[in-house]
């Protein structure tokens, strides 16, 4: 019988744990470098922009005028609609008024009445003037009529001081326009009864062939406002501000563009903002009293770095964004921004500058000071949207 030793059967096997030991080394190898992932990358270039803020802003017309009876009466004809385009002068309402009609016809009366007065008076002084040369009467009876004549003209004066009186509170009776404008509401209707007292006008005629357009900033969107133009007061920074756009209700943008010539010198206690008015012209009327629209003001930036909105971590207020250092080691950074955005993306005040690169997108499971494969990405194709704006 032959016996077989022990170290025949530990060969084998033991030659297979170093063979399968040895691969698993080769493959953890493998694993390793298969672990370093690809991430999109970009380099920021230095370039100039604008910003656009919108404030929401209410329009009136620069005149608005309320149409208020100065006379009592009933309201006669009205010969204009609501909503009608009228000019400077145009008859608007008529008022039955007969009373005035009356005291016209009764100081033109006076009027003749007070003439026959200075005649009589006038051919006295006539009468008594060559008497009183003759010594035939003495020279008081001629002070007396010349007196009396003068007294005749004061009278004649004063009738036709009424009639002119008279005469334009029957104008009054027909109301026209005082300015080329729009008509309001109109809230009478023929015979009603009207007096200079009424709370509620006739209606409203507003002038819009200008447009104000009010709208209100914030104390701290004013300081920055007046920061950014250069000035050594507040009029010659007005005179810095570039033109302002008007976004209407529809979100159309008006065709003429406006110009802010206003800005309120204190702030409202009660809502913490200064007033800022804005005017457009308005040759067509399509903007009228009381619309509602925005107020956009840009603001041109030069050499400036932008960033995309997709490419920035929010972490408690603040924004972070992976930069790619040596060795292409990806470092989360802290960076700061402009408040108000460029459509997709930041201007960045601090943190970041023209030749760092940035990782793009899809970094949700990348750590800080990991190592990336960087696949460039193409700077233009990245910042099409900002330059195409």
């Amino acid at each position: 019988m032959k016996i077989i030793t022990p170290s025949k059967f530990l060969i084998i096997p033991l030659l297979s744990l170093l063979i399968s030991c040895g691969g698993g080394e080769e493959k953890k190898a493998g694993q390793g470098a298969d672990q370093i992932q690809s991430y999109p990358v970009v380099e920021l270039v230095s370039q100039s922009t604008s910003l656009e803020t919108d404030y929401p802003a209410t329009l009136e017309g620069i005149q608005n005028i309320d149409i208020r009876p100065k006379v009592d009466g009933f309201i006669e004809q009205i010969y204009v609609d609501e909503g009608a385009t009228v000019k400077k002068g145009q008859l608007l309402f008529t008022i039955n008024a007969p009373q005035y009609e009356q005291l016209v016809r009764t100081a033109s009366a006076s009027i003749s009445s007070a003439e026959a007065d200075v005649n009589a008076a006038q051919l006295q002084v006539n009468k008594t003037k060559p008497l009183v040369e003759k010594d035939i009467i003495s020279k008081y009876d001629l002070d007396a009529a010349q007196l009396t004549l003068q007294s005749r003209k004061a009278a004649l004066a004063q009738a036709r001081a009424e009639l002119a009186n008279a005469r334009v509170n029957l104008s009054y009776t027909r109301i026209t326009s005082p300015v080329n404008g729009v008509i309001g509401s109109i809230p009478f209707k023929t015979g009603s009864l009207v007096n200079s007292s009424s709370a509620q006008p006739l209606t409203t005629v507003s002038n819009i062939s200008r447009v104000y357009a009010y709208f209100s900033m914030n104390e701290k969107q004013l300081l920055d406002f007046s920061r950014h133009y250069k000035g050594n007061n507040l009029a010659a920074q007005m005179k810095n501000i570039p033109a302002v756009s008007l976004v209407l209700s529809d979100g159309t943008t008006y065709a003429q563009n406006g110009k802010i010539e206003s800005i309120n010198g204190l702030i409202n206690t009660n809502t913490g903002s200064a007033s800022l008015r804005a005017t457009f012209s308005n040759p067509i009327g399509l903007l009228r009293s009381g619309a509602s629209a925005s107020v956009r003001i840009p603001q041109y930036l030069d050499s400036v770095v932008l960033i995309p909105q997709k490419s920035t971590i929010d972490l408690q207020g603040k924004k972070f964004v992976y930069v790619l250092g040596d060795k292409n080691i990806a470092k989360n950074i802290e960076v700061e921004i402009m408040e108000i955005p460029k459509g997709n993306f930041y201007v960045v005040t601090k943190g970041l500058k023209a030749g760092d690169k940035i990782v793009l997108e899809g970094f949700q499971s990348l750590k800080d000071g990991a190592q990336i494969k960087p696949e460039l990405t193409n700077t233009d194709s990245v910042f099409a949207d900002v330059k195409n704006k």
